[in-house]
Parts: structure tokens; C-alpha cells; sequence
């Protein structure tokens, strides 16, 4: 029971940085496009502390993978590696009873 407890709680975890992740990425091409203005104190918190939350996170995919300009993958990357976690985690959940 503590197991499938502990599973439930990463997975739950692993859900809000997905969560946070996609938040970034439209907050980002909102900023980017002009629909929303950095100059808006609230936007601009949120888009600091989403950063903030995610950075530290991002920042040992970005060193690994290579440059490619302009296009930042590293969210992506983060995305399918939680997902597959999610998928390692249920499944052992699943063996487990």
C-alpha cells in the first residue's frame, strides 16, 4: 500500500511539471507574438516563477543536447522523459499488486 501511495505521489508531481511546462511554452509564444505584455506585473510573475520552478530542471537537458538555435527542445525532451517515468512507475504499481 506505501508503494502504490509513493507512486501516486510522483505522479501526481510529474502531472504539475507538465502542467508547468505547457503553461511556459504558451506563455512564451504569448510574449513572443505580442499578446501579452512583460510590462503587465502580473504576467510577468508568473512567467518568472514558472521559470524559476522549471530551470533548474531544463538546465542539464539544454547542456546535453546540441545546439539548434533558435528552437529550444529541452521542454519537449523533459515532457516524453516524465511520461515515460509515468509509464515505468504505473507499471510497476501494476506488478506490485
Amino acid at each position: 500500500m506505501l508503494l502504490l501511495t509513493l507512486i501516486q505521489i510522483i505522479d501526481l508531481l510529474v502531472s504539475v511539471v507538465v502542467f508547468l511546462v505547457i503553461v511556459q511554452f504558451v506563455l512564451s509564444l504569448l510574449i513572443a507574438f505580442n499578446v501579452v505584455n512583460t510590462s503587465n506585473q502580473f504576467v510577468a510573475a508568473i512567467y518568472s516563477a514558472v521559470n524559476a520552478l522549471l530551470e533548474p530542471i531544463l538546465r542539464p537537458i539544454r547542456r546535453i543536447m546540441p545546439n539548434t538555435g533558435a528552437i529550444d527542445f529541452s521542454p519537449l525532451v523533459l515532457i516524453i522523459g516524465l511520461n515515460i517515468l509515468q509509464i515505468v512507475l504505473r507499471n510497476l504499481a501494476v506488478a506490485g499488486y
